[in-house]
C-alpha cells in the first residue's frame, strides 16, 4: 500500500491528542496544594505541599523533597519514578514523609472537589487544599 502524504499530519495530530492532559491533569498543572491531613494527622511542617508542573511533581513533607514525573490515568495519580533527597529528619516528620512516599508509590486514587484534593491508597490518605495562585 503506498504511503499517503496526508498520513504524517494526521498521525502527528493524533499523537498530540493522545498526549494532551485530561481535564483533571489540566486542573493540576501549574498548581500548588498544601497538606491539611496525612493519615488523619496535621502535617508536622507548615510548608508541607505538593506542586504540579507540566509533567513534574514536587512534594515536600518534612525535610526532604520528592520529585518525578506524573500523570493522571482514570481516577489514579501515577507518579514516578520518584527521587528523594536524604536529609536527616526528626521521627514524626520522617514518618509522614515515608507515609506520603508510600502513598505516591501506590498509585493513589485522586478525588478533586473544587479546591480540595484527596489522595487515597489502601494504606494511606492525604487531604490537601489548593494554594491560590
Amino acid at each position: 500500500m503506498p504511503f499517503s502524504p496526508f498520513a504524517c499530519p494526521l498521525l502527528a495530530a493524533l499523537a498530540l491528542g493522545a498526549c494532551a492532559p485530561t481535564g483533571e491533569s489540566s486542573h493540576l498543572t501549574r498548581s500548588q496544594w498544601s497538606f491539611e491531613l496525612i493519615d488523619g494527622q496535621r502535617p508536622i511542617s507548615d510548608a508541607a505541599d505538593i506542586r504540579f508542573a507540566r509533567g513534574e511533581i514536587s512534594v515536600l513533607v518534612g525535610c526532604n523533597r520528592i520529585t518525578g514525573p506524573w500523570r493522571i490515568s482514570e481516577d489514579r495519580l501515577i507518579a514516578g519514578p520518584l527521587v528523594q533527597t536524604e536529609m536527616a529528619c526528626p521521627a514524626p516528620a520522617w514518618d509522614q514523609e515515608k507515609a506520603v512516599g508510600s502513598l505516591l508509590a501506590a498509585t493513589p486514587r485522586i478525588i478533586l472537589q473544587d479546591d480540595r484534593m484527596t489522595l487515597q491508597s489502601s494504606g494511606h490518605t492525604a487531604e490537601l487544599i489548593r494554594v491560590p495562585d
